[in-house]
């Protein structure tokens, strides 16, 4: 059981439970009392799950108690789901009135006086399993857990100390070097603070000490002082850590006001280098008390912090904080071999220096790995032994050993409860592949992960805040921001702590997988091709089974071969996996849906995209209420979509590629909750902009390769944040221009030979632009005077524009400005180059530049 991920599906049920619009939905179906009961033995249950979940290593009774609670809680979310599903129904035949039935249907799932009995006794039979449950707890003598601000603590971590044997690190001497010219450097009057960040096993501890011990640093600061900061920073054991190190005694039985007396006195005058080791609160307050107490050192006196936290690091540091990077492959063999084999040897056996070679690439540069590693096949000289290791899936072994899983496991243990269950999806995704924010996103909010507590902000910008924190927390790497979408990579170590997390509910499947476990909710194929499978019948043979009913999201890992997905395929999904939040049917080789789609009640996202043969959609697919993402792109033989589509009252997020040549008559106009539309090669687009009015809450929209010239209704589009037109001609109207959306964070230009009369709408526009974006278009001679008045930029993308010449005059007054591609465009490439070009003195504080491919310049915030 993955620990703490249950405490966080019980916190999301009982959230569910609270929120606003589920307590609505409640009301309008008439469940009040017994959702009332389900709430308050949930509660009972959740207050001792986390003590639970920390003792079941050992009590094999306890590990089943816990497994039975995750079923009746993914039961219990799966009713609560249905309930919002009937109240949304309710809505709709309320708004647009009902869909005839046919008499047959009286004894079907179709009657609402059927369901409503169905939900009611299924919320009975949950509540009195649950009841069984609580009365169970007694028998394991449980004890009461608090969580702070939603942050599980579930085990201690073990205390650090400042000595260091110097030979037991490796690569890491241009790091040590770095810091301690800032030391030198910086003599400031204030306190400097300087915070080393880096995931868990990366060495920023060790790093610390190298600097620690080095005789300039000993030289340059008599007093120096090492405390591994407590969790929660507690200032009185913080201090009392201070001055244990600096008198080798403990004072603990000083009370908070003698300790501080006592930590003046100490410090007072002397110039002095602390470490403040392992910090992982962001508690201001503790943290400003601290530092006015360290204010009475002599001037020059220095703090290094190390933390996993980029947000730590923020609100500590006075200097840009130093992020420790993996080892070069070079280092971590060396590493390696230190750990690996006897040091006596004088030449280790080149077998196995290959298949350690191998291992060490698994590693990516974490040095906590290649050492744990190393201690295990040490004096181990079996050549099959270590081709074991190296053809083991890591995590595994991650798991097995006992002192690199604290480590990782602390990263996850300090993650809010809302962030456990969006971090375990990490392992639907293939190791080492980049992740882009919306994609993400949409399976957070398909599956229930994400929570507005506050009414004006919008789900996907929730999740993108989700995206950031764990950002912050060095959970993910190798970040990118363009025109306001974030691409990412999880490091493997990460990936492979998502896996440990995820095991029961999470698997990865392939075409030939046969069964699943009783557990599994969400599944990702690997498999992209029907190669080395013979006898496939269309449908991959655990879908057919039993297990499978439970299924929450059916993913793919790639873009599939012809023949993968076929109708057999998706009707076996639709019909056998009825609790279907996510199905992802992209590249499919059918050409109609099956109407049985309707179903699917709690489908939140459906993916057809890339399906070259699909012709039509069925008109029950309108009877999917809770359908939030719908995903039709690149369907280019799509020729009908069905005309009561503002039926789906969830939909936010619409993406067409049609020949259907009256959109208007699908209802697209009147979905008033959508907010992300895009629209490929669709014709007579003009008609559909005619007739927006409802289109109110439109954020987002991208136009593609549209024929026919059509005119945007901007003056209607008055929430529009987000503007993308590729290869179409705008009609731009005095009325357009002079209502260009006030609002526009980001805008991106392609194949345009407009451009020119297009930016001139930017000129009277209000300056909230962030992102200006402008891609192969010839016909942009100049980069608008006027653009350094939008102060909030914060990219620019020039690429494929051969005609441009110069930077306009005061582009040194953007400071917000982060980053500045220009590609291939011609003089204006030459004029931006580092030192010489005429244009770099007005580019040269943009701290990231890229020049035609090449980043010369390249600092993080």
């Amino acid at each position: 059981m993955a620990e703490s991920l249950l405490f966080s599906i019980a916190q999301g049920v009982l959230g569910k439970i609270a929120s606003p619009a589920f307590k609505k939905a409640v009301t309008i179906c008439c469940f009040e009392n017994q959702i009332h009961e389900l709430e308050n033995t949930l509660t009972t249950v959740t207050a001792v799950l986390l003590d639970a979940e920390e003792k079941q290593a050992k009590d094999h009774r306890l590990q089943q108690w816990l497994r039975r609670l995750q079923d009746v809680l993914y039961d219990a979310e799966d009713i609560l789901d249905e309930l919002e599903c009937e109240a949304l129904r309710k809505r709709v035949i309320n708004q647009y009135g009902g869909v005839r039935e046919k008499v047959h249907h009286f004894f079907s799932l179709s009657n609402p006086l059927i369901l409503r009995a169905k939900i009611s006794h299924e919320i009975k039979e949950i509540r009195e399993t649950l009841s069984k449950i609580s009365i169970e707890k007694n028998q394991f003598d449980l004890s009461v857990r608090s969580v702070d601000n939603g942050v599980v603590h579930l085990r201690s971590r073990e205390m650090t100390y400042s000595f260091i044997n110097k030979l037991d690190v490796v690569g890491r001497d241009d790091d040590k070097q770095k810091i301690i010219e800032i030391l030198k450097r910086l003599d400031d009057k204030n306190l400097v603070v300087i915070p080393i960040v880096g995931i868990g096993g990366m060495g920023k501890t060790a790093l610390a000490k190298l600097i620690y011990n080095d005789d300039r640093v000993k030289e340059q600061f008599k007093l120096r002082l090492w405390v591994c900061v407590p969790e929660d920073f507690d200032l009185k054991k913080t201090i009392d850590g201070i001055l244990k190190d600096a008198i080798g005694q403990s004072l603990s039985n000083l009370d908070i006001q003698q300790s501080q007396t006592f930590l003046r006195d100490t410090i007072k005058d002397k110039k002095f280098l602390l470490v403040l080791d392992d910090v992982w609160s962001n508690d201001r307050s503790r943290w400003e008390e601290l530092k006015a107490l360290l204010s009475e050192g002599a001037s020059g006196s220095k703090i290094i912090v190390t933390t996993r936290s980029l947000e730590v690091a923020s609100i500590m540091g006075t200097h840009p904080a130093h992020n420790l990077n993996s080892l070069s492959h070079k280092d971590s063999m060396a590493l390696f071999k230190k750990w690996a084999f006897d040091q006596k040897e004088k030449q280790p056996c080149p077998d196995l220096l290959d298949i350690g070679n191998d291992i060490v690439k698994k590693c990516q540069g974490v040095p906590l790995l290649v050492k744990t590693l190393g201690s295990l096949l040490y004096t181990k000289g079996e050549e099959g032994y270590w081709a074991h290791i190296r053809d083991s899936e890591i995590w595994k072994l991650v798991e097995e050993k006992k002192d690199i899983l604290p480590v990782l496991k602390l990263s996850y243990d300090h993650l809010p409860s809302h962030l456990k269950r969006c971090f375990a999806i990490f392992s639907l995704f293939p190791k080492g592949c980049a992740i882009t924010s919306p994609r993400l996103v949409r399976i957070w909010m398909a599956l229930g992960l994400i929570s507005s507590t506050r009414e004006k902000l919008d789900l996907e910008d929730v999740g993108d805040g989700y995206i950031k924190e764990l950002w912050k927390r060095s959970l993910i790497q190798e970040v990118d921001e363009s025109e306001s979408i974030l691409s990412f990579k999880v490091h493997d170590l990460v990936h492979s702590l998502a896996m440990i997390v995820a095991q029961n509910n999470f698997s990865a499947v392939g075409l030939d997988t046969i069964e699943i476990t009783e557990g599994v909710r969400y599944i990702s194929f690997s498999s992209r091709s029907l190669e080395g499978i013979p006898n496939f019948d269309g449908v991959p043979p655990f879908l057919r089974k039993r297990t499978s009913k439970r299924l929450r999201a059916i993913k793919f890992e790639f873009d599939v071969d012809d023949g993968v997905i076929t109708a057999e395929f998706g009707r076996i999904c639709i019909s056998k996996c009825n609790h279907l939040r996510y199905l992802d049917l992209s590249c499919g080789s059918f050409e109609e849906l099956p109407s049985s789609i309707c179903n699917l009640k709690q489908l939140r996202s459906l993916h057809l995209s890339k399906n070259k043969q699909l012709k039509k959609l069925p008109d029950t697919i309108c009877e999917l209420q809770s359908l939030l993402h719908l995903l039709l792109n690149h369907c280019s033989k799509l020729g009908y979509l069905p005309k009561n589509m503002k039926r789906l009252v969830s939909l936010r997020n619409l993406y067409i590629t049609t020949q259907q040549k009256s959109l208007q008559e699908c209802g697209i106009q009147c979905l008033e909750n959508l907010q992300f539309l895009g629209l490929t090669g669709c014709p007579n687009l003009q008609v559909l902009f005619e007739r927006t009015g409802q289109l109110t809450r439109l954020r987002k929209l991208e136009i593609e390769d549209c024929g026919e010239p059509i005119s945007l209704p901007f003056v209607e589009l008055i929430a529009l944040e987000y503007l993308n037109i590729d290869n179409c001609k705008l009609m731009l109207t005095d009325n357009n221009k002079s209502n260009f959306p006030s609002n526009l964070r980001v805008l991106a230009i392609s194949r345009s030979e407009q451009v020119m009369e297009v930016l001139q709408c930017l000129d009277k526009s209000a300056c909230a632009l962030e992102s200006f974006s402008v891609y192969d278009c010839p016909t942009l001679t100049d980069v608008p005077e006027w653009l350094p008045n939008h102060t909030r930029l914060r990219l620019i993308h020039l690429i494929r524009c051969s005609n441009l010449s110069s930077m306009p005059q005061g582009m040194q007054s953007l400071a917000a400005l982060k980053e500045l591609r220009v590609e291939n465009c011609g003089q204006l490439s030459e004029r931006c180059r580092p030192t010489t070009g005429e244009d770099w003195p007005k580019i040269a504080k943009i701290p990231r530049i890229e020049l035609d491919g090449i980043r010369v310049q390249w600092t993080e915030d």
